[in-house]
C-alpha cells in the first residue's frame, strides 16, 4: 500500500514538472512576421460571378449608397398581403388579439407577397417586427425577393433569432461541488430588427427599389413565425470615431470607478448554442478552485457570424467610459475574431464594425482601442445600458468568395484535363493514366498556360490579402503557399500535367478544409471590464510565474478533494450507471430527483461510466450497477450470452413498454426469445440530396436503385458522383430479402440468393458505377457540391443544419432508394443503429430498476428529456429518441418528419448471436478480394461463409449450445405502420 501511494505521489510530482514544462515552452517562441497588401477587396472580387445570384459583397462594390437624403420609411402591414402560396399556413392576427395587422405565419412552407409604393428611389433597409412562435431551437429563416427576385444570394436566407438565457444564475452545485449548467430558457417576445448577414456586411443590407410599384415576397424556409410589421426605412449613417467625439459632451475629469461584467452572466443571446465553459488558471474570474465552474463563455461555441450576446451594465452618471475585454483567440493561427459591438442596439461609431481581436496564446486584457493605439471612449448617461458583441466575418467574405471561385475553377480544369486525357478516376485506385506516356498540353488545350498563369496570379492575389487583413501569417496563408508552389510546378513543363492531375485535387481539399471554418469566428471571453479612463482596475492575467503555484495547488487539492459522486451514493439506492457526457448525467438526475422519486419513492445514484469496460471488469468483480444506460447495441445479447443480464420479458406491463420502440430497431435487443435492453437513443440512414443542383441538372430524387443508376451517368458527366458508406453491406442485404443468419440463429446464410445478389450489387456501386471507395468528409463534398447525392446518418444530418448555412433551402433529405416490389412498394430495409438501457442480472434491486427503465423511456420523460438536453448544446445535441411517438413530439421541419418516418417505417436492425463480431470483418475481407483483388463475387462470399460459420460454431461450444437448439431469431418482414396523431 506504501508502494502504491508512492507510486502516486511520483505520479503527480511528474504531472506537475510536464506542466511547468508546458508553461515554458508555451511562453517561448518568436512572433510571427508582419505582412502588408496592396491587393484590394475589388481585386479579389473581380471575377465573374458563376452563381445564379451575385454575392452582396460584389453587388455592393460599385454602388454609391451614400446620397440618401428624403427617403421616407415604407410600413406595411402584414394582414394586407396581396397574394400567398397555398401551402402557407396563414392566420391573421398575432393570436393575442394585440395586433389585428399581424399574420401568424403556423409552417415554413410557402410564400407571401405584399404591394408597396416607393414616392422615392433609393437604398434601404428592410425591417422586421416579429415573434418566434413553438418550433425547434433554430432561429427563423425567410427569403425575400423584390419583384420576383432575390435581389442578391444572402437575400435566400435572412435569419430572424430567437432570444435565450439561463434558465438559472447563479449556476447550482452538485453533491460535490460541481456547476451544473442549467438549460436554456426561450424569452418570446416582440422583436425589431433589420434584415441583416454578419457574413456579408457589418451593416444592415441594403434593398434598392426605383420610384414606383413593387412587390416584396417573403418565402418559408425555416420555422413558423408572427408577423406585426414590415417596413422599408432609410438606412442610418454611422459616424466616424472622430465624428462621435464631437456630437457629445468633451471629456472632464472623472473619479475612478470600473464595473465588471461576467461573460457568462448572459442577458440575452441570440444562440441556444452559445454556451459558457470552465476554464483553469491564475486571475480566472470566478476562480474554480479545483472544482467545475462555468467562468467563460464561447469559444467554438460561439462562432458563427451573427451569433450575438448581450450584457446589461450600470454607470454611476452621464460621461465617457471606456471598455477592456479580457479574450482567449487562439483557434485559427494568425487570424482575427471579429465582433461588431453595439450600445442600447447601436452602433456607436463606424470603428466598432467588425472590430478584430488578434490571435494570442493566452488570456489577454485588451482595451478596445485602434490599430495605431488610440484608445476608444464611449459617452454614456447615468443608469442601464446594453452591450452586445456580434460574430462578423464580413472582411474575409472576399476571400471567401475568391477562394470559392477559385476552387470551381481549379475543379473545372480538373475535369476538363480529366476528359481530354481519359483519366475519369479521382481515388488513386485504377487510374486510367499512363504514366509514360508523352503529351502535348498546348496542342490538346492552347490555354493551358494561360490558364495555369491565371489560377496561380488569383491564389498569390488572395495570399496577399490574406496576410495583409491578418497583419501576420497565417496557416490558410501556408496552404495556399504551398499550393501555388504545386501549380509553379506543373507550369515548368505543361506536359506533365496530365500524370500530375491529382494535385488538382490535393489542392482543392487542402483549400477547402480552410473554406469551411473561413467564416467562423471563435471567441473565449471571461469578462468585460466598464471603466472611466485612467482607472487602474488592478485586474491580472496569467503569467508564466504565476501558472507554477497555481498548478501546484491544484497538484495539492486532489489529495483531499472529492471528485467521485460515488461516495455520496444512497445506501439501498438504485445505482445508475450513464454511459455518456457530464451534462447528460446531471439532467438525468435532476430529472430524476423532480419526477421519478417523489412518484415512486425510490431513490437514485446516478454515476458517470466513461468507458465500457468498466461495466465489464465491475461484473466479473461482482461490483455491477442495477441499471445501465447508453451502452451499446450488440451489449444486451452479448451480456445476455454470458447471464450477466436480466430478460426483461418477465417483467409486468413489458409489453406495453416494449411497444414503445420500432420492432426491426428492437430485434438487436433479443436473444433466444428473451428480450435483455430497451432501445434509448436511435440513429438512421437516409439520403441528402442538393436540390439546387438537381434542378440544374433536370434529375429528381431516386426512389429505387434503378432510378439511382439511371442518374449516375449524368452526374459523373459532370464531374460528380455519389456517397455510399462502404462499410454498409446490411441495407443492400435486407433490401434484397437475405438474412445473414437463419432464422434458428445457428448457420450463416451469406450465399442465399438474395445474399449473392446484394454482395454483387455491393460490390459493383465502386467497380462497376465507379463511386468514390473512400470519403473522409461527405458533409464538406456536399456542401461543396461535387458530390450531391449520399447517404449518411443522423450525424450529417445535424451538421447540414448547423454548420452549412449558406445551403440552407437547397437541400433535401429522402428515403433510401430502395427495390420495388410486386405489389407496387419499394422495400427499403435498412439497420437504424441504437443505444440502449441495460439491467444487471446480479442486481438486487431489479423490480425497482424494471420501474426506472419504465419511467426513462417513457414518451412524457423521452420528450422532455430531448427538449432539455437540445437547450443545453443547440441542435447538434439533438437526442434522437427511439420512443416512436416522443420522436414525433421533437420539432422536425415537416418535410423532414415525412422522409424520416418513411424510412424509421423500414427499420430492420441486425440480430446479435455468437459469433457474431466475425461478420463485419469477414464482409469487409470479401469486398476486399472482390473490389481490389478481382475475385468473383460468389467465390468471395464463400469464403465469408465458410469463415463466418466456422467462428459461430467454435463460440456455440463455448456457450453449450446443440445443433439440435434454437435462438429463435426474430424477423421482421413488414413495415412498421404509424398510427396518425401527429400534432
Amino acid at each position: 500500500m506504501r508502494k502504491r501511494k508512492l507510486m502516486g505521489i511520483a505520479l503527480r510530482l511528474l504531472i506537475v514538472a510536464a506542466l511547468i514544462f508546458g508553461v515554458v515552452r508555451w511562453v517561448g517562441g518568436s512572433e510571427p512576421v508582419i505582412h502588408a497588401t496592396s491587393v484590394s477587396p475589388e481585386q479579389l472580387l473581380g471575377f465573374e460571378s458563376k452563381d445564379a445570384l451575385i454575392p452582396y459583397a460584389k453587388l455592393m462594390l460599385d454602388k454609391d449608397t451614400t446620397a440618401q437624403s428624403g427617403l421616407q420609411p415604407i410600413v406595411i402591414a402584414p394582414k394586407d398581403y396581396s397574394n400567398a402560396s397555398p401551402d402557407a399556413m396563414l392566420q391573421t392576427g398575432d393570436g393575442e388579439g394585440g395586433n389585428a395587422a399581424a399574420i401568424r405565419w403556423e409552417n415554413e412552407k410557402g410564400s407571401v407577397e405584399w404591394k408597396l409604393n416607393a414616392p422615392q428611389a433609393g437604398w434601404y433597409e428592410l425591417h422586421f417586427k416579429y415573434k418566434a412562435m413553438p418550433g425547434s431551437n433554430a432561429s427563423i429563416v425567410r427569403g425575400i425577393q423584390i419583384d420576383g427576385k432575390y435581389p442578391f444570394a444572402e437575400a435566400e436566407r435572412i435569419e430572424l433569432e430567437r432570444l435565450w438565457k439561463d434558465s438559472k444564475f447563479p449556476y447550482e452545485r452538485n453533491e460535490i461541488g460541481q456547476q451544473v449548467r442549467p438549460s436554456q430558457m426561450e424569452l418570446v417576445e416582440w422583436r425589431e430588427k433589420a434584415a441583416v448577414h454578419f457574413a456579408a456586411s457589418s451593416e444592415p443590407l441594403l434593398f434598392h427599389l426605383e420610384k414606383g410599384e413593387h412587390t416584396l415576397k417573403l418565402v418559408g424556409v425555416r420555422e413558423p413565425v408572427i408577423i406585426a410589421e414590415l417596413s422599408f426605412q432609410p438606412p442610418k449613417a454611422i459616424p466616424s470615431y472622430e465624428d462621435y467625439k464631437r456630437l457629445h459632451p468633451e471629456a472632464s475629469g472623472s473619479e475612478e470607478w470600473f464595473s465588471v461584467l461576467e461573460a457568462e452572466h448572459v442577458k440575452q443571446k441570440s444562440s441556444i448554442a452559445i454556451q459558457t465553459d470552465f476554464w483553469s488558471e491564475p486571475h480566472i474570474s470566478p476562480d474554480p478552485k479545483g472544482r467545475i465552474t462555468y467562468n467563460v463563455l464561447g469559444g467554438q461555441r460561439w462562432r458563427l457570424p451573427g451569433e450575438w450576446v448581450e450584457w446589461s451594465m450600470n454607470v454611476p452618471k452621464d460621461g465617457w467610459y471606456e471598455i477592456d475585454l479580457k479574450a482567449f483567440q487562439d483557434y485559427r493561427n494568425g487570424f482575427e475574431a471579429y465582433r461588431t459591438l453595439s450600445i442600447d442596439g447601436e452602433v456607436p461609431f463606424r470603428e466598432m464594425l467588425h472590430y478584430g481581436l488578434p490571435t494570442k496564446k493566452e488570456f489577454v486584457i485588451k482595451t478596445l482601442s485602434s490599430k495605431e493605439g488610440e484608445t476608444y471612449s464611449f459617452y454614456l448617461t447615468e443608469g442601464e445600458h446594453t452591450l452586445r458583441l456580434t460574430s462578423d466575418s464580413s472582411l474575409v467574405q472576399p476571400v471567401f468568395l475568391a477562394l470559392r471561385d477559385t476552387l470551381a475553377e481549379l475543379a473545372d480544369y480538373d475535369r476538363h484535363i480529366r476528359l481530354l486525357t481519359g483519366n475519369y478516376s479521382k481515388s488513386g485506385f485504377d487510374a486510367n493514366i499512363d504514366s509514360t506516356r508523352t503529351w502535348d498540353m498546348r496542342k490538346l488545350d492552347p490555354q493551358v498556360e494561360q490558364t495555369i498563369a491565371g489560377l496561380i496570379k488569383r491564389l498569390t492575389d488572395v495570399r496577399s490579402y490574406i496576410d495583409g487583413l491578418n497583419g501576420v501569417d497565417s496557416d490558410l496563408s501556408q496552404a495556399i503557399k504551398s499550393s501555388i508552389a504545386l501549380l509553379e510546378k506543373m507550369a515548368i513543363d505543361v506536359n506533365e500535367i496530365p500524370v500530375k492531375v491529382n494535385d488538382f485535387s490535393t489542392i482543392q481539399n487542402n483549400i477547402g478544409t480552410w473554406l469551411a471554418t473561413l467564416t467562423q469566428q471563435p471567441l473565449l471571453l471571461d469578462y468585460i471590464v466598464v471603466r472611466t479612463p485612467e482607472t487602474d482596475t488592478g485586474l491580472k492575467t496569467a503569467s508564466a510565474l504565476s501558472r507554477v503555484p497555481y498548478a501546484v495547488t491544484d497538484f495539492a487539492r486532489s489529495f483531499y478533494m472529492d471528485y467521485d459522486t460515488r461516495k455520496h451514493n444512497k445506501e439501498e439506492a438504485l445505482t445508475v450507471w450513464v454511459q455518456r457526457g457530464r451534462d447528460y448525467a446531471e439532467l438525468l438526475r435532476e430529472l430524476v430527483d423532480q419526477d421519478f422519486t417523489p412518484k415512486t419513492g425510490i431513490e437514485v445514484n446516478i454515476n458517470l461510466m466513461p468507458n465500457p469496460n468498466m461495466l465489464i471488469l465491475g461484473n466479473a468483480a461482482g461490483e455491477v450497477p442495477d441499471v445501465a444506460l447508453g451502452v451499446g447495441e450488440s451489449t444486451p445479447a452479448d451480456y445476455a450470452m454470458r447471464d450477466a443480464v436480466a430478460d426483461l420479458s418477465q417483467f409486468p406491463n413489458f409489453k406495453e413498454v416494449f411497444d414503445r420502440f420500432i420492432p426491426g430497431v428492437s430485434r438487436s435487443m433479443v436473444y433466444d426469445e428473451g428480450v435483455y435492453g430497451l432501445p434509448e437513443v436511435q440513429n438512421f440512414q437516409v439520403m441528402f440530396y442538393r436540390t439546387d443542383i438537381f434542378e440544374n441538372l433536370g434529375l429528381t430524387a431516386p426512389d429505387t436503385w434503378e432510378d439511382l443508376f439511371k442518374l449516375l451517368p449524368t452526374l459523373q458527366e459532370n464531374g460528380m458522383t455519389m456517397s455510399y458508406p462502404k462499410a454498409d453491406f446490411t441495407t443492400l442485404f435486407f433490401q434484397n430479402g437475405a438474412e445473414v443468419y437463419s432464422p434458428d440463429g445457428l448457420h450463416a446464410q451469406l450465399t442465399s440468393e438474395g445474399g449473392q445478389f446484394a454482395f454483387k450489387r455491393w460490390t459493383d456501386l465502386y467497380k462497376k458505377y465507379n463511386l468514390p471507395i473512400d470519403i473522409p468528409a461527405f458533409f464538406q463534398h456536399f456542401r461543396d457540391g461535387d458530390i450531391p447525392i449520399g447517404i449518411a446518418d443522423f450525424n450529417t444530418y445535424v451538421q447540414l443544419l448547423v454548420a452549412a448555412p449558406e445551403i440552407t433551402g437547397h437541400w433535401k433529405i429522402a428515403p433510401l432508394p430502395g427495390v420495388k416490389q410486386e405489389d407496387g412498394t419499394v422495400a427499403r430495409w435498412s439497420p437504424q443503429g441504437v443505444s440502449a438501457a441495460v439491467i444487471m442480472e446480479k442486481s438486487d434491486n431489479k423490480d425497482q430498476a424494471w420501474q426506472f427503465l419504465d419511467w426513462w423511456t417513457s414518451t412524457e420523460v423521452q420528450s422532455q428529456y430531448a427538449s432539455d438536453i437540445e437547450s443545453f448544446y443547440g441542435l447538434e445535441f439533438r437526442w434522437n429518441t427511439a420512443n416512436v411517438e416522443a420522436m414525433k413530439s421533437l420539432s422536425w421541419p415537416s418535410d423532414d418528419l415525412t422522409a424520416l418516418r418513411e424510412q424509421s417505417r423500414w427499420a430492420k436492425n441486425m440480430p446479435y448471436v455468437p459469433g457474431y463480431y466475425f461478420l463485419t470483418r469477414e464482409m469487409e475481407f470479401a469486398w476486399n478480394r472482390t473490389v481490389m483483388e478481382n475475385i468473383p463475387a460468389q467465390d468471395s462470399l464463400e469464403q465469408a461463409q465458410l469463415s463466418l460459420q466456422r467462428e459461430m460454431n467454435r463460440r456455440q461450444g463455448n456457450f453449450g449450445i446443440k445443433s439440435t437448439d434454437n435462438l429463435h431469431i426474430p424477423q421482421a418482414t413488414e413495415p412498421y405502420e404509424w398510427e396518425e396523431t401527429d400534432k
